[in-house]
């Protein structure tokens, strides 16, 4: 399996953007009604939603509407408002020493992975990230050097609310502090339950539990896999091995103190990396952010991909995935 990951920047909406939503407008919208169209909102329901609960990003969803061509379809797509459901697995913790850094890995199918890694400057505030669906973030940094990462909570429960890559998006593009990332997240309405870390630069951070039936809960777990407080999901646990993740990284953190370059490998190696791709949880990327510093590495075993806040460099990098892990190449 091959992916081409890809860096882009663009500081409004305009025809990068564009481009890239035609690239992968039919996936998009399959994606959009792939539980039919009835159980979806109106694009009036969309707006509204956004209104009410994200005003702030109105106008740049009302700008990406117009540079993909302004449909009802795309338009509904973008808004991230009651999505249908979407699994993942991932792990991400908070390295245990006075420098901040946060490691993640994104676990999850290739097929509907977009590959992308974003600059923007909506707004006037520069935010980069993993894209997903054009508007939201799978994980990323502003230029207040908050960070913000996320992973399945392995609940079943769907409600009324956005899907949660909106929702860090929307953190990345109003918040700089911890204090104000929390109070979005316990605002604005999530349509499954997924854990949120979010890092400053000073090392401050806390893990949201969010969930669409109950209130967030902000902890200081400094781990995070894909269940919550407590395996209530025992299949998909099983499946993507939420405990055997969890412990592992909880062991690294309070047994011993490791240096930053041993702790990051320890995310590029089993039991934290993953080839099931079969099942869509293999490791599509790692994800090391140094808030302070503001840049981010992006791994796959044997290869580093940086990309700085404040000198970033468009490009694009080929990483083949073969069958067992000991065999993984990568193309420049």
């Amino acid at each position: 399996m091959k992916l081409t990951f890809r860096a882009l920047q663009e500081n409004e909406p305009g025809q990068v953007l564009a481009r890239l939503f035609s690239e992968y407008r039919t996936a998009y919208l399959d994606w959009w009604a792939s539980e039919g169209l009835c159980g979806r909102p109106t694009y009036a329901e969309c707006r509204r939603a956004l209104k009410t609960h994200m005003p702030e990003l109105v106008g740049i969803y009302d700008q990406l509407c117009a540079a993909v061509g302004g449909g009802d379809m795309e338009s509904r797509f973008l808004s991230f408002y009651c999505p249908p459901r979407y699994l993942a697995g991932c792990s991400q913790a908070i390295w245990p020493s006075r420098e901040p850094l946060l490691v993640r890995n994104y676990d999850y199918n290739p097929a509907a992975f977009d590959a992308v890694f974003l600059k923007t400057g909506w707004n006037g505030c520069q935010v980069m990230g993993t894209s997903d669906g054009l508007f939201g973030l799978l994980d990323g940094m502003n230029d207040a050097g908050l960070t913000v990462s996320l992973t399945f909570g392995g609940r079943r429960a769907v409600g009324e609310g956005f899907g949660v890559p909106l929702i860090l998006r929307y953190i990345l593009q109003v918040c700089t502090t911890l204090v104000e990332a929390q109070e979005v997240l316990r605002r604005v309405p999530c349509h499954m339950s997924y854990n949120v870390t979010v890092m400053d630069r000073s090392r401050g951070f806390f893990t949201a539990y969010l969930a669409p039936d109950r209130p967030t809960v902000i902890t200081r777990a400094s781990v995070a896999t894909n269940h919550q407080e407590r395996v209530e999901w025992t299949s998909h646990a099983r499946l993507t091995a939420s405990v055997e993740r969890e412990r592992f990284l909880l062991q690294r953190l309070t047994l011993h103190e490791e240096p930053q370059e041993k702790f990051v490998g320890a995310f590029l190696k089993p039991p934290l990396y993953s080839l099931a791709f079969d099942r869509g949880f293999g490791t599509l990327y790692t994800a090391a952010y140094h808030p302070a510093e503001r840049f981010v590495d992006l791994l796959w075993p044997g290869r580093v991909w940086r990309k700085e806040l404040d000198q970033f460099e468009a490009g694009h990098l080929g990483i083949e995935y073969p069958v067992h892990q000991n065999r993984l190449a990568v193309s420049p």
